[in-house]
C-alpha cells in the first residue's frame, strides 16, 4: 500500500498529542418524569386489529450503526471511498475502534481531504487500523496489552488505575460495547495512526525478510502434504497473495494419522473435498494467539466455525484438535500449528447430506427441469457428452442459459451442431470443471482448469464474479446428486476458438 510523506505523519502524530488529552466523563441522561393524563380517553368500540404482516428483521451491521448513530459521518465517508462498507457491512465478525466526528475535526487542516484523495494508499491504512479481526467485546479488551490490526499494526492497550482504557498510550476508549450483526464497535476520542514512517520502514523491512505463508511453511519443512494439498486444490495464490490470513496448520503427522488412503482420495478430487478441508483451516485477517484465546469459535473461509476452547492453558479447536505451536508470522499473516486435520461438519451431517444429494436428479435432470437450458442441453446430446452428465464422476458445470446461446451471431448453433465432434465438443468441455465446486470456493480461486484443458479465469467485481472477465455468473448452486450448476449469461469460449 502507498504511504503518507513522513513529515504528513509527524505533523498529525504531533497534533494528535496535543489533541488527545483525558476523554470528558459522560454523566447518565437523566430520566424523564412520567406524564399524567388529565383526562381519561374516551372509550370506543373498535374493530378486531388485523394480523400485521411480519416485516423482515432490519439489518444491523457495522455500516449500519454508524450511521444510523450520527457522530461517525466522517467515518462513513472515509470507508465508502476506501471501498471498506461492503466489508463492514457483511463480513466479519470485527471490532471496530471508531473515532468521532470531533476525532477527525482534531487532525491538521487539511489532513482528511488529503487522506480521501488517496482512498486505497494512506485513507485505507489508517482505516484498517481501527479494525480489528473477531468480535472483541470491552471485557476482552482490558485483558489484553495490544491487538493486531487488519493493516498488519498492532495497537497498544493500557488501563489506568481509574480503569479507563487507552489505545498506543493516548487514545481514549470513551464508550464501549455498541454491538452490531457482525460485530462490535467501541468508540474512541482522536484518531489512530499508523507507525510514523520511520517506524513503517522497519515494519516493512522485517515483514520483507519475511516469506508469505506458504513460504514460512515450505521453510518449517513439516507442512510438505499440507502444501501439496493447497498445490493440488488451487490455492496457493491464496497463500502468497496480499490477503492477511491466519492458517491452522496441520503437521505431516496430522496427515499421516488419518485413516490410511485418505490423503490418496482427497487429492483424486482436489476441488472438492479436500478444497473444502483446506478452506476449513483458514481464518481471514491475521489473528494472532492473544486473540484466539478470547474468543469462543472463529469463521473459516469455508463458511463453517470452528469452536476454541482453552482447558488448562491448551488450547483446543471443535474440542479435540490441539494448537501445539503459535505465531508463526509470515508477511501476509500468521500460522498456529495444530496436531490433527480439522473437518468440517460430523458424518452425520455430511451423511445427510449425501441422503439430500442422493434425492435429486443428475445434472442433466436438473438442468431439464429447470427448464432454460435446451440448447445447451441439445449441443451436449449431439457431441455425445450425456453419459459425463448422468455418471457418478462428480462435475461442475457453468451452463449457458437459451438466452445466452441465442445472443451469438446468427447460425453459429446451426454451424456447431453441425461439427459435434470438432468446435462444439471443444465448447462444452471448456464449461466443465472436475468435482463439484461451490460457490464460496470459486470465490477464492483466480482460475479454474476446464476438461478441456484450459483454464477459465475467475475475478469478482463489487461482489459479482466473471469468467473470462467478460462472462458473468448469474446464479450459483444449483446442487444435483453428481456436482452442482452455475449459470453464466454468455458462452465461454476457448482460447483457439
Amino acid at each position: 500500500m502507498k504511504k503518507m510523506s513522513r513529515l504528513l505523519y509527524l505533523l498529525m502524530i504531533m497534533m494528535l498529542v496535543v489533541a488527545c488529552g483525558g476523554g470528558e466523563e459522560v454523566s447518565p441522561t437523566a430520566t424523564a418524569e412520567p406524564v399524567t393524563p388529565t383526562e381519561e380517553p374516551t372509550e370506543e368500540p373498535t374493530e378486531e386489529p388485523t394480523e400485521e404482516p411480519t416485516m423482515a428483521p432490519e439489518s444491523n451491521s457495522i455500516v449500519d450503526v454508524a450511521v444510523n448513530d450520527g457522530r461517525f459521518e466522517t467515518l462513513v465517508t472515509a470507508v465508502t471511498a476506501a471501498g471498506l462498507a461492503d466489508t463492514l457491512a457483511n463480513d466479519g465478525p470485527f471490532t471496530v475502534f471508531a473515532p468521532t466526528d470531533e476525532a477527525f475535526a482534531a487532525l491538521p487542516e487539511g489532513t482528511v481531504a488529503a487522506l480521501l484523495e488517496d482512498p486505497n494508499g494512506a485513507l485505507l491504512d489508517v482505516l484498517l487500523y481501527h479494525v480489528v479481526s473477531g468480535a472483541v467485546d470491552a471485557e476482552m479488551v482490558v485483558g489484553l496489552d495490544s491487538a493486531l490490526t487488519m493493516a498488519g499494526y498492532e495497537v497498544t492497550i493500557t488501563v489506568d488505575d481509574d480503569g479507563n482504557v487507552m489505545l498506543n498510550d493516548t487514545v481514549n476508549v470513551i464508550i464501549t460495547d455498541i454491538e452490531a450483526d457482525n460485530g462490535i464497535v467501541h468508540v474512541i476520542d482522536a484518531v489512530l495512526l499508523p507507525p510514523a514512517d520511520d517506524e513503517m520502514g522497519e515494519m516493512d523491512d522485517e515483514m520483507g525478510e519475511m516469506g508469505n505463508i506458504a513460504e514460512v511453511a515450505t521453510e518449517a519443512g513439516n507442512f510438505t502434504t499440507l502444501l501439496a494439498a493447497v498445490e493440488a486444490a488451487g490455492l496457493t495464490s491464496a497463500l502468497t497473495g496480499d490477503e492477511m490470513l491466519t492458517v491452522f496448520a496441520p503437521t505431516d503427522e496430522a496427515f499421516a494419522a488419518l485413516p490410511e488412503g485418505t490423503v490418496e482420495t482427497l487429492l483424486a478430487e482436489p476441488n472438492g473435498a479436500l478444497s473444502n478441508i483446506l478452506l476449513y483451516h483458514i481464518v481471514e485477517g491475521a489473528v494472532m494467539a492473544e486473540t484466539v484465546l478470547t474468543l469462543e469459535s472463529a469463521t473459516t473461509m469455508f463458511g463453517e466455525d470452528v469452536t476454541i476452547t482453552v482447558d488448562d492453558g491448551n488450547v483446543f479447536l471443535n474440542d479435540t484438535v490441539q494448537v501445539v505451536l503459535t505465531d508463526i508470522k509470515a508477511s501476509n499473516g500468521v500460522i498456529h500449528v495444530i496436531d490433527a486435520v480439522l473437518l468440517p461438519p460430523a458424518d452425520d451431517e455430511m451423511g445427510e447430506m449425501d441422503d439430500e444429494m442422493g434425492e435429486m436428479g443428475n445434472i442433466a435432470e436438473v438442468a431439464t427441469e429447470a427448464g432454460n437450458f435446451t440448447t445447451l442441453l441439445a449441443a451436449v446430446e449431439a457431441a455425445g457428452l450425456m453419459s459425463a452428465l448422468t455418471g457418478d464422476e462428480m462435475l461442475t458445470v457453468f451452463a449457458p442459459t437459451d438466452e445466452a446461446f441465442a445472443a451469438l451471431p446468427e447460425g453459429t448453433v446451426e454451424a456447431l451442431l453441425a461439427e459435434p465432434d470438432g468446435a462444439l465438443r471443444n465448447i462444452l468441455l471448456y464449461h466443465v470443471v472436475e468435482g463439484a465446486v461451490m460457490a464460496e470456493t470459486v470465490l477464492t480461486l483466480e482460475s479454474a482448469t476446464t476438461m478441456l484443458g484450459e483454464d477459465v479465469t475467475i475475478t469478482v467485481n463489487d461482489g459479482n464474479v466473471f469468467l473470462n472477465d467478460t462472462v458473468q455468473v448469474v446464479l450459483t448452486n444449483i446442487k444435483a446428486s453428481n456436482g452442482v450448476i452455475h449459470v453464466i449469461d454468455a458462452v465461454l469460449l476457448p482460447p483457439t476458438e
